[in-house]
């Protein structure tokens, strides 16, 4: 009986529970073919926009192309020039380079500023005088000073600038016939007129035939750290220039002066603790360190520069006119004077005095005014003026210019 119960059993339970499947083994999946496209050689792969190599080639097509049409400029202006080889003033006639500027400014869309694009044209226009004739200039030096800066920027590098030690020289030298043009200051924003040059106007038979206008940036310099600086040297404008900041910023350095910004820059570079205010070519020329920049007191510290000469000018319309004058020590005489100016709609622009020299009380005026003397208005004007006037002596009309940073 109880093996018959266990078979009974045993049938049951493999209807309940079928047996176990055998496993077979997975089929891989079929692989997948990646057709790769064949690699062009590097030569033939183009190149991605404003790529290091797309850049230098275009930059070397550009200067190829550039050194081309320079050199044709100063060709043709060289030819140019060579027409009026036999007039002086018409081979170094500046109102031409005015109306470049003009036109230059007026097409010049960027990024390159005005100033470097004068530059450029600069160099060109004095390299072609070169190939005619060499202009000498004289300058208030040394090298690096502002007024060499301001002959550079009249003349090109190109020219001949020689340095002279005093405002006097630079008079001299011009009237001797050592040079055809000088350049010395003539007034400051900050500091007003500067008298030795308005001295040798009424000395020497000489005319101011072009102006050069430098926004002044004065730079503390030095190969010590600012903490170890005990003197700064300078020429006296510039430290007047800079009186607020140095009181300010430098309260117990001893303050020395000298002849020029340059002066100061050779101390600067070979004593240990002393500093020069300077321009910043004046920096790169003695190999010094700028620890302080720009610290004129005045943001729009301007100098002007007159390029004296025997040289006329003609009416480009923007012209400024330089006069002594000298009328009757009484009362009422310079108000009278000067009511031509206002008669003839001239706006005045500058006036000094300073007293005459010797035993004759009075003083000598300079003006300058807005105007060329071959304007009708500007004569009608004079000749008034001249009939009250004890001495008059026109010393130019010249282009106005732009301050240059």
């Amino acid at each position: 009986m109880a093996k018959r119960a266990t078979k009974k059993l045993v049938k049951k339970a493999a209807r309940v529970s079928p047996p176990p499947r055998k496993r077979t083994p997975a089929r891989p999946a079929p692989s997948r073919v990646v057709r790769r496209k064949p690699e062009r050689p590097a030569s033939a792969r183009p190149r991605a926009t404003g790529s290091a190599d797309s850049i230098d080639a275009k930059l070397r097509s550009l200067d190829k192309n550039l050194l081309k049409l320079l050199n044709e400029r100063t060709e043709l202006t060289t030819r140019q020039l060579s027409g009026r080889r036999e007039r002086q003033e018409s081979l170094f006639d500046h109102s031409v380079e005015q109306e470049l500027w003009q036109r230059l400014d007026t097409q010049n869309a960027g990024p390159l500023p005005s100033a470097s694009l004068h530059a450029v044209f600069r160099e060109l226009i004095t390299s072609a005088r070169s190939r005619l004739k060499t202009l000498r200039a004289v300058y208030l030096g040394p090298q690096f000073s502002f007024t060499h800066l301001a002959a550079i920027e009249r003349f090109g590098r190109t020219a001949d600038l020689i340095p002279v030690n005093t405002i006097a020289s630079v008079f001299e030298e011009v009237n001797r016939g050592h040079a055809e043009y000088g350049v010395v200051p003539i007034e400051n924003s900050t500091d007003g007129r500067i008298v030795d040059t308005l001295d040798m106007f009424t000395r020497l038979p000489l005319r101011i035939c072009g102006e050069v206008q430098m926004s002044i940036h004065h730079n503390m310099m030095s190969r010590s750290p600012r903490s170890e600086i005990v003197e700064v040297y300078s020429k006296p404008q510039a430290l007047s220039q800079c009186r607020d900041w140095l009181a300010r910023n430098m309260p117990r350095a001893n303050l020395h002066e000298v002849t020029s910004t340059s002066t100061a820059a050779q101390l600067a570079r070979d004593k240990p603790g002393a500093a020069a205010i300077a321009s910043r070519q004046a920096a790169v020329q003695y190999d010094l360190q700028i620890v302080a920049e720009r610290i004129e007191d005045n943001v729009h510290n301007v100098t002007r520069f007159a390029i004296i000469g025997e040289e006329s000018t003609k009416v480009t319309g923007r012209d400024r006119t330089a006069l002594l004058l000298q009328i009757p020590h009484a009362p009422g005489a310079l108000s009278d004077a000067l009511m031509a100016f206002k008669k003839g709609k001239i706006n005045l622009t500058w006036i000094e005095s300073f007293p005459l020299r010797g035993a004759e009380v009075g003083y000598l005026f300079f003006l300058d005014f807005e105007g060329h003397t071959d304007e009708s208005r500007i004569k009608k004007a004079l000749a008034e003026l001249s009939r009250k006037a004890v001495r008059m002596e026109v010393l130019g009309s010249y282009p106005r210019s732009e301050p240059v940073e």
